[in-house]
């Protein structure tokens, strides 16, 4: 006879862990992908991060579950890139690199419409990390700009203004590449 294999109850932190922050591991893991670039590094960062946030559950006090997850991914895609290629630090404010001329309404709309997905992605990855991590976190997460500011931990006047500059940037690669191909 065997003995009965005696069964523990379920946690209910992992369960509340569970219920509260894997809904999101699917925004997560983009974030990561759009950060560090790579699928296999993301799901490194994704991992780890998903690890922190479990040993530091007890520091949620309420809010959204989704924007204090995402800032601890966005943490942990930096320090993985710190430690494992260097500097990617966020591009210096230049006026003339990041200033643009008025153009006619619209003209940014009309790149993104048609550009298709590849080209769209492409130009994402020419972006740099503090343009391209709002774009993500707004355009294809669709986080609100507070959201945005809890996870980037920035004033929601700089997610607004990155989030206008990288859209501008985006749209201008996205014309130039549509040029080429015309």
């Amino acid at each position: 006879m065997r003995a009965k294999e005696k069964r523990l109850p379920d946690d209910p932190k992992t369960l509340d862990f569970d219920r509260m922050f894997l809904p999101h591991m699917g925004a997560a893991y983009n974030l990561a992908r759009w950060l560090v670039r790579d699928d296999h590094d993301a799901q490194d960062v994704v991992q780890e991060a998903y690890l922190r946030a479990f040993r530091f559950a007890s520091g949620f006090r309420g809010g959204d579950p989704r924007s204090w997850i995402l800032a601890i991914v966005r943490n942990t895609s930096f320090t993985w890139l710190s430690r494992n290629r260097g500097s990617d630090s966020p591009a210096e404010f230049d006026d003339k690199v990041h200033t643009r001329e008025i153009e006619p309404r619209g003209l940014e709309a009309d790149a993104v419409r048609q550009a298709d997905g590849v080209m769209v992605r492409a130009a994402l990855e020419e972006l740099a990390s503090e343009f391209r991590e709002v774009i993500v976190m707004r355009d294809i997460e669709g986080l609100s700009y507070k959201e945005i500011a809890t996870a980037a931990d920035l004033p929601i006047g700089t997610v607004m203004s990155r989030l206008a500059r990288g859209r501008a940037k985006l749209a201008r690669l996205l014309k130039e590449r549509l040029a080429k191909e015309q």
